[in-house]
């Protein structure tokens, strides 16, 4: 993960110099080109880049390192060429080599099987049951509730019960956490801690640590001004952005809890339902009641894209980024969900055949991303589509004996969890 990281930021300043030196050489429309296609500020440009041609130089730098290393039989440019031909970590590893292509139109080809799942009950709340999120290795999940609690599941001990060869008297629940004083809103996990977060209703976002057993509180707890509808660490896990009433996220320091703003708001004036960064950080995505969504930059949090009525006058409620982070799959109240290109705004494709008006519905795809799912408000079922044909390819009784709220995929394998306003929680897993 770090090294994504630090791939997408060179990747950032490689964009920004060529955009500098193109508006040195006063082709300004083409240096106007690229940043609209990369998305790069033009202030960062500008920060980046202090000397005339610095990017001349860079390269005249280059260029000489990789002469005297060729002399003397490989270096630098040797291990690049070797790291990339072997498809193995290094720079010459492209962003995204497994994400699917979306940008792939009018598909022919038949649309994929959706296996078959099956679902358990596996615990309920006292209220409903209103957001859920698996860690980054897929071992844990929790759930938040109406009730101000948050269970928090690990998901081999689901799997033995599902098996009916669990020894702890088949309760997955490994505990419960107590320390709200209103609803939860949405929770997420650390990217390499064993560290758990919380957003609410009573304006805080609390940490909770479930590496220590007897753990129920929260150690340490930020202070909003606003609801906390939505959280999201950083992959690196130093910084952590919240959606809330307020109409810009906000963006805090995980070791000190300052918090910071974007310097261009962009006429933002309608409360955020999500925040989620993507894999490498580069960027974020706000969906907002407005029904827009806004795409900004992760270093500088400047605005680089805003797709007004993404979902017309509805609340968009709901935006992931796909793996290669070129596009953006968003749900909302207006009963659509949709994919969007990233660099121009453009939609691409749409999954129709889900009814979402009321609560705060979620689209998700599959762990290889071949699959979109989601949840159909009216006829309580889970509904598939095929990622690249739109085509809906499934929809499953999903058992719950009232709306279902949240649907939650894990990120390695065909697994996934429902919850809802019947204040159940169920575990879907492929069956063999």
């Amino acid at each position: 993960m770090d090294a994504a990281v630090q791939e997408a930021k060179l990747l950032r300043q490689v964009n920004a110099l060529i955009v500098a030196h193109l508006r040195d050489q006063n082709l300004t429309q083409a240096a106007a080109a690229v940043a609209a296609a990369t998305m790069t500020p033009v202030s960062a440009a500008k920060d980046d880049v202090s000397l005339p041609n610095h990017l001349l130089r860079l390269v005249a730098k280059g260029l000489a390192v990789e002469q005297g290393e060729a002399a003397r039989g490989g270096g630098v440019a040797a291990a690049f060429d070797s790291a990339a031909a072997a498809g193995g970590g290094g720079m010459g590893r492209p962003l995204g080599t497994n994400a699917v292509d979306f940008s792939m139109q009018n598909v022919k080809d038949p649309s994929k099987s959706f296996s078959k799942h099956e679902a358990k009950h596996i615990s309920d709340h006292k209220n409903v049951a209103r957001c859920a999120k698996f860690s980054p290795d897929g071992r844990y999940f929790a759930t938040g509730s109406g009730d101000t609690s948050i269970k928090f599941f690990e998901v081999a001990k689901i799997k033995q019960t599902m098996l009916g060869d669990s020894k702890d008297g088949g309760r997955p629940v490994v505990r419960t956490f107590y320390d709200h004083m209103q609803p939860i809103n949405d929770l997420d996990f650390h990217p390499t801690s064993p560290i758990l977060i919380s957003a609410a209703k009573d304006n805080t976002i609390k940490f909770f640590d479930f590496s220590k057993t007897a753990a129920r509180k929260a150690f340490r707890v930020i202070q909003d001004t606003h609801n906390v509808r939505s959280v999201c660490f950083h992959p690196c896990g130093d910084y952590i952005l919240a959606g809330t009433d307020h109409p810009i996220a906000h963006l805090y320091d995980v070791n000190t809890f300052t918090c910071y703003l974007a310097a261009n708001p962009q006429d933002c004036s309608a409360a955020i339902n999500q925040v989620r960064y993507s894999d490498t950080g580069s960027l974020y995505v706000t969906a907002s009641k407005d029904g827009s969504l806004r795409i900004w930059d992760g270093v500088s949090a400047e605005c680089v894209r805003t797709i007004s009525g993404a979902h017309g006058s509805a609340e968009a409620t709901s935006a992931i980024f796909t793996k290669d982070e070129r596009y953006i799959l968003s749900c909302g109240k207006d009963s659509s969900i949709n994919l969007w290109e990233v660099g121009t705004g453009r939609l691409v494709k749409q999954y129709a055949g889900a009814v979402n008006g009321q609560f705060r519905c979620q689209a998700v795809f599959n762990e290889s991303e071949e699959f979109v799912i989601s949840t159909d408000e009216q006829t309580r079922e889970v509904v598939v589509w095929d990622a690249l044909t739109t085509e809906k390819v499934a929809r499953l009784p999903s058992g719950h004996t009232g709306a279902p709220r949240w649907l939650e995929h894990s990120p390695v394998e065909p697994a996934f969890v429902t919850c809802g306003n019947d204040r159940s929680v169920r575990f879907w897993k492929q069956t063999a």
